[in-house]
């Protein structure tokens, strides 16, 4: 893109929702976004069980580790609304007028994108270790569905995650194209009139220098001295 900074084109230009929703950055926002209140969600609801269905105490589905469904639901909370925070950043990056700036958002992208790929990782070997472990009973069965799918969800959230932090690499690493405002800056010089030299018939005047010192004051035969003749 000519003249684009960090992926995005000069500030103050017109935002399109149809091209910024058709952005691959965009569909990845949105699917991560799905994914979190996928993983929280099937936690949070059916992932708290009765052991015998009969006992009105709740445990959490992965082998009774409180541990494991806190974690699940930490990241798909933190997921969410990052995803929140970064898909209105995006809407509003073109509108950023310094370079600088551009540049601290791509890097807090690459960051945080990087970083949440990380937790989905860890959250992904604790989830499916736990549910290894699971003794399955009356309770566990009824939720099984739902452990699979925060299993599986997370799974695919590194994978998304990952992709939006190559996205945010391939933005930092396009940095700045100058281009445009070497051009403008090129046209302003061109079209900008030279000095011209001072006005004048271009023929030099011998009223501009003057005559030496004492030339008018001297005589021909100064007064008292006589020629001597040969």
């Amino acid at each position: 893109m000519e003249g684009a900074s960090f992926g995005a084109g000069r500030a103050g230009g017109a935002i399109d929702p149809v091209d910024f929703l058709k952005q691959p950055q965009t569909i990845l926002r949105v699917t991560t976004w799905i994914f979190s209140i996928v993983v929280f969600g099937s936690i949070v609801n059916e992932c708290y069980v009765n052991k015998d269905g009969q006992s009105p105490e709740l445990l959490c589905i992965f082998n009774e580790n409180e541990s494991a469904c806190g974690y699940g639901v930490a990241v798909g909370i933190i997921a969410f609304f990052g995803c929140v925070f970064f898909f209105v950043l995006d809407l509003y990056f073109q509108q950023i007028s310094s370079v600088k700036d551009r540049k601290r958002a791509v890097l807090l992208d690459l960051g945080f994108s990087g970083f949440l790929s990380f937790l989905w990782f860890v959250a992904f070997c604790f989830l499916a270790n736990q549910w290894q472990r699971t003794t399955m009973s009356r309770g566990v069965s009824q939720g099984a569905d739902a452990a699979r799918a925060a299993i599986t969800f997370s799974f695919f959230s590194i994978i998304v995650w990952a992709a939006l932090a190559l996205k945010a690499l391939q933005r930092y690493r396009l940095g700045t194209d100058m281009s445009l405002f070497a051009t403008e800056q090129l046209a302003a010089e061109a079209s900008a009139a030279y000095p011209g030299y001072p006005g004048g018939s271009g023929v030099e005047s011998t009223d501009t220098y003057r005559s030496p010192p004492f030339t008018d004051t001297l005589e021909a035969n100064p007064r008292g001295y006589q020629v001597p003749a040969y």
